[in-house]
């Protein structure tokens, strides 16, 4: 999920205080909160390739849709802390810096990056893509995979149940205690699958087009919490609704994390390149130092069981 200033949009720029460090997990697949999968994924749900790729950038170079040049593509608005400032080109913000750390272990300099806006709900639907790879907290999921690819995970995120302070949401302390509660979050995004699957309120949910509109249905009072990934409920709470406070986070019902994956169109060759590029920076400690500077310390968030 991704996140838009209900108001103005505050000066953060180089990281959020206090967002979550969720741990990594390199992975091939990850179940959303309510998708069954098998226990271990297979090549046509990751879009792995059988073979192994020692050289991302020897790889990579016959396996770009235009020679020479690297297309990714992401949301508008690319929200923080994912990007800074609406500017995907940047390189600031975890999926921008994780962007251009790839590109540049591809064989492909900063100015041979070209971007690309795609709308969330559209990238992973089936078809011919204009973009080498989408990045844009896209969780992995096997509905998803059989229509597109997706490389290892570079991000495991947790979904956390966001409410304002003087509402009986933020007393919580279970799952159960959200049943009763009129709650929301974005279309299209585990974040909902999870309110449907595991919270399973009584009252109707609200879907909403983007979180933007659920933040201000919050602030309506016409929902009593809407539900997002971690960083984000951090970012939300901490730079955009500061009357607002994370009530608890939750794990996917599965064992399983839920992670995020970069996707490619169905059957590209590209994605044993990107998943060598990933393991390099996994290895030598990369991901996780991006991780900690735009994503901070590891801080204590109460669990809904």
């Amino acid at each position: 999920m991704r996140l838009r200033p209900v108001s103005a949009r505050p000066a953060v720029r180089r990281r959020v205080g206090a967002l979550a460090l969720a741990p990594l997990l390199l992975v091939g697949s990850a179940c959303a909160p309510t998708e069954d999968a098998d226990d271990e994924a297979t090549d046509s749900e990751t879009g792995a390739s059988d073979a192994e790729v020692t050289d991302p950038a020897a790889c990579a170079e016959d396996a770009v849709r235009k020679p020479g040049t690297l297309t990714i593509a992401t949301d508008s608005p690319a929200y923080e802390p994912w990007f800074t400032d609406n500017d995907p080109t940047t390189g600031e913000g975890f999926e921008s810096a994780v962007a251009y750390e790839v590109a540049k272990r591809l064989g492909f300099d900063a100015d041979a990056v070209t971007w690309v806006t795609v709308p969330f709900n559209t990238s992973y639907k089936p078809g011919p893509k204009e973009f080498d790879f989408d990045i844009n907290q896209i969780s992995v999921t096997p509905e998803r995979a059989e229509r597109v690819d997706f490389s290892s995970g570079y991000y495991s995120a947790a979904q956390a149940v966001i409410a304002l302070e003087e509402n009986a949401a933020a007393q919580a302390t279970s799952l159960e205690d959200l049943k009763g509660l009129r709650l929301g979050a974005q279309t299209g995004t585990t974040s909902l699958t999870a309110i449907r699957d595991q919270i399973q309120p009584d009252a109707e949910i609200s879907v909403f087009e983007d979180t933007n509109a659920a933040k201000q249905a919050m602030m309506n009072d016409q929902v009593d919490a809407i539900v997002a990934d971690l960083p984000s409920a951090f970012y939300i709470t901490a730079a955009e609704i500061p009357q607002a406070s994370i009530t608890g986070q939750f794990q996917p019902d599965s064992e399983d994390q839920e992670t995020f994956g970069l996707l490619f169109e169905k059957g590209s060759e590209l994605v044993g390149c990107v998943d060598a590029a990933l393991a390099e920076m996994d290895t030598d400690g990369t991901l996780a130092q991006l991780q900690q500077a735009w994503l901070s310390d590891t801080v204590g968030v109460p669990e809904l069981q």
